[in-house]
């Protein structure tokens, strides 16, 4: 049970869409382990890696229920740069249905000043969200950039790439 005393429960989404380096299971693959719905078989012995995950609805209470992934079919998780909503594949436009679309877009707005983006991620395509657009950026690689070109603290474009290509 974490802090805000939610819990798993029948949810194992994160089991889905997550990569698990450690099982080298790819994201939007259900684990091996996971019974979908009941849980995961291997949970006392699970990876390092799951036991420190945990998505932002079971932390925040802030999130109303219908956000549980189970319900919305979209994991949040945080990154440097915002957050990024990760769209169960079996249910690729989820997160254009409402209350969820614009509650991502308020989101977006509330984090453009903060320089914090959202981000969601369809199988391996992403599209970052801003208080304007949705700018698609297809499948980013691992060893690929999201550049935003900005006015002030505003999103006008945004491109995608090489790391190497980028100076530190």
């Amino acid at each position: 049970m974490t802090a805000t005393g939610r819990q798993c429960g029948d949810c194992t989404l994160c089991c889905k869409v997550m990569a698990i380096e450690q099982l080298a299971k790819p994201a939007n693959a259900w684990c091996a382990h996971c019974r979908p719905g009941r849980g995961c078989q291997i949970y006392p012995s699970r990876p390092a890696e799951c036991r420190a995950f945990s998505c932002v609805w079971l932390v925040n209470e802030l999130l109303e229920e219908h956000w549980k992934p189970s319900r919305s079919k979209l994991v949040l998780t945080t990154s440097d740069d915002g957050l990024e909503v990760r769209c169960d594949p079996g249910f690729p436009d989820a997160w254009r249905r409402e209350p969820f679309r614009n509650e991502l877009r308020e989101w977006a707005i509330s984090g453009e000043p903060l320089d914090m983006t959202v981000v969601v991620i369809v199988g391996q395509r992403m599209t970052l969200l801003t208080p304007e657009r949705e700018f698609d950026l297809g499948v980013v690689g691992p060893d690929e950039r999201i550049v935003r070109e900005l006015e002030g603290t505003r999103v006008v474009n945004v491109t995608v790439a090489k790391a190497s290509d980028l100076t530190p």
